[in-house]
């Protein structure tokens, strides 16, 4: 019995001498964040469907736009610290979330003159855009085609090109985020039955654009962070490289420990982050 005692007594030294490291937060798809209550909201008539969109906060208007098969809810996490500080304007990109589509394939293009005519629609001339992925996209769009209509632009995950994108069925957090996308779509869109269309569409969309130039990005004159995680799934390194190295006095953050959804894996590194971006000299001040 003694024998016995002795041993249990050092296996349990072993075990609390070794414990069980948590999962990284990169490897982690934490759940969808719940918008808190808008101070205006609605769907906008824009280019033939209705664009929905809600406004926070005051100030400076900062534009919240997001990635391919999400929605505006996954920027809930940034939207209490945004919107102490500056007006944020979140929308949900043409048949993604709320708003509706049509037969026309959705293209970057296509998305950044939604946000265009949204920006009208809400009598916006000029805002600062933080993108994530399709949405970082859109704005690097909007940065080469219509400057005038930017402050600055913080281009999180985004791909000049598809050959910056690496293969995503390889990624289970990736697997895992279109799983819910689906579900989401069920959930929140007014054609809740045509999710196979929308995603046979975006993934056309994602194997085929965009083709951002070296031309195009080296003219780019809006005040630009190009981002991204260390571990993103999604995004080639090589690709964020090149873009950072590309547009005239851009600067390159990239976020330790996380990957292409960091703003989920680690809010208060990535607001942080967002609240030196548009504070900076350059770009839009808080609002005391």
């Amino acid at each position: 019995m003694r024998l016995l005692l002795i041993a249990l007594t050092i296996l349990a030294t072993l075990t609390t001498s070794h414990p069980t490291y948590a999962q990284p937060l990169w490897m982690r798809l934490p759940p969808t964040p719940t918008l808190p209550k808008p101070e205006t909201s609605g769907t906008a008539p824009i280019n033939g469907v209705r664009i929905w969109y809600a406004e926070f906060g005051h100030g400076t208007p900062v534009i919240l736009a997001h990635g391919g098969m999400a929605n505006s809810d996954y920027w809930g996490l940034q939207i209490p610290v945004l919107a102490a500080h500056y007006l944020v304007i979140v929308l949900d990109s043409r048949g993604h979330g709320r708003s509706s589509r049509t037969n026309t394939p959705i293209g970057y293009d296509l998305m950044a003159s939604d946000v265009l005519g949204l920006m009208d629609y809400l009598h916006v001339s000029k805002a600062a855009l933080i993108g994530w992925s399709d949405g970082a996209i859109i704005g690097l769009d909007i940065a080469i085609h219509h400057p005038d209509r930017l402050t600055r632009l913080f281009a999180f995950a985004a791909n000049s090109d598809p050959s910056g994108v690496k293969d995503v069925s390889k990624s289970p957090v990736f697997t895992a985020y279109l799983q819910r996308a689906s579900e989401e779509y069920a959930r929140l869109s007014p054609t809740p039955t045509q999710y196979k269309a929308f995603r046979a569409n975006i993934e056309n969309m994602w194997a085929t654009e965009p083709h951002f130039t070296d031309a195009q990005l080296s003219h780019i004159k809006v005040p630009t962070w190009i981002a991204d995680g260390d571990h993103d799934e999604a995004i080639k390194r090589e690709n964020t490289d090149h873009m950072s190295a590309t547009i005239p006095n851009s600067s390159e953050l990239i976020l330790p420990g996380v990957s292409h959804f960091a703003f989920l894996q680690d809010p208060v590194m990535f607001n942080e982050s967002l609240l030196h971006f548009l504070s900076t000299d350059d770009g839009a001040r808080i609002q005391q």
